[in-house]
């Protein structure tokens, strides 16, 4: 079953930018799309502006209210009418899985949009698109990422594995809605969050231990925010590394003395940055298979997504 993802309709290669142009991400159209549906949007589009069009920007007034106006003519105003399309179209994506934006724009850049002031200088650290804010800010705890920063190695990691988290999330527990259901989901993602967040392991470890007392609605609601929120945190190579002799434990009664050096000395590879994780899980994946364990072969962390992805190379 493929997974439901808004993208910036530029990002998947729609001639709909200002100029014509596209700005299609190989990534996303070329190994994504095995595993996802697009949802393409154009929001300047979507609010009637024509390809080609006049160049808009981010203007902060006096009040330090920002808007999207014309970049020639600062009287043009945007701003009301993208809010409400953006209002609109958000209304429509509680099945999405995570959200791919057209980084710089003024309508979908997640960081650093160019915000000018009416001299024409901008101020630096720039702002948020008009669209995507209103996105985050409805859905904050969907996946949302720029397609430039989808290079960086350990941002696509995460950003990928959000989604597929996310949609086992909704498959797992928002289908079948139960305290059970809540339970047996958390268990697989204990070391995943042991990896990214040991603080929100222990917290939400505690709500699910006392799922009992609230109401299974708002359980819902609230953990998939904490449970989202703790997972966008990069898993440092420490905490993998502790998860990784954390899984070597399984195997105490099972190795010879020579084999738990052997995978001792790997995950101490890893740890020093002279391996990429796969090397580690390469062999605790091998043991698994010779010695296996219900509850490792469970967690989420060993196979978080497939694996033809590639995505751990780099780790």
């Amino acid at each position: 079953m493929q997974i439901p993802v808004g993208i910036s309709a530029c990002v998947l290669g729609e001639k709909v930018r200002f100029d014509g142009g596209h700005k299609l991400n190989r990534f996303m159209v070329d190994e994504l799309s095995k595993y996802l549906t697009f949802k393409p949007v154009c929001p300047e589009v979507g609010i009637g502006m024509q390809v080609p069009r006049p160049a808009i920007r981010l203007l902060q007034l006096p009040s330090e209210e920002v808007r999207l106006v014309d970049s020639k003519n600062q009287d043009v105003d945007y701003t009301d009418k993208m809010v409400a399309f953006a209002q609109q179209k958000v209304s429509q994506f509680d099945d999405l899985c995570g959200y791919v934006v057209c980084a710089k724009s003024p309508t979908c850049g997640m960081e650093r949009v160019k915000l000018h002031i009416p001299n024409n200088n901008t101020i630096p650290g720039g702002s948020v698109g008009i669209y995507t804010r209103e996105l985050m800010a409805q859905m904050p705890w969907l996946p949302v990422e720029e397609d430039g920063r989808l290079n960086d190695p350990v941002l696509r990691e995460n950003f990928v594995f959000r989604i597929f988290a996310l949609n086992d999330f909704y498959h797992s527990v928002r289908d079948q809605l139960s305290a059970n259901a809540v339970v047996k989901f958390h268990s697989r993602y204990k070391l995943v969050l042991m990896a990214h967040n040991p603080v929100a392991y222990k917290a939400l470890g505690s709500m699910v231990a006392h799922i009992s007392e609230w109401d299974i609605n708002e359980f819902y609601l609230e953990y998939r925010l904490q449970f989202m929120a703790a997972i966008k945190e990069r898993a440092s190579r420490k905490n993998k590394t502790n998860v990784l002799m954390h899984l070597q434990g399984y195997f105490k009664r099972s190795l010879t003395k020579e084999q738990k050096q052997e995978l001792s000395d790997l995950i101490m590879s890893y740890k020093d940055g002279h391996q990429p994780i796969l090397v580690p899980m390469a062999l605790i994946k091998h043991y698994l298979r010779e010695y296996p364990d219900p509850y490792l072969q469970l967690q989420t962390f060993i196979d978080p997504y497939p694996e033809d992805l590639k995505l751990r190379y780099g780790l």
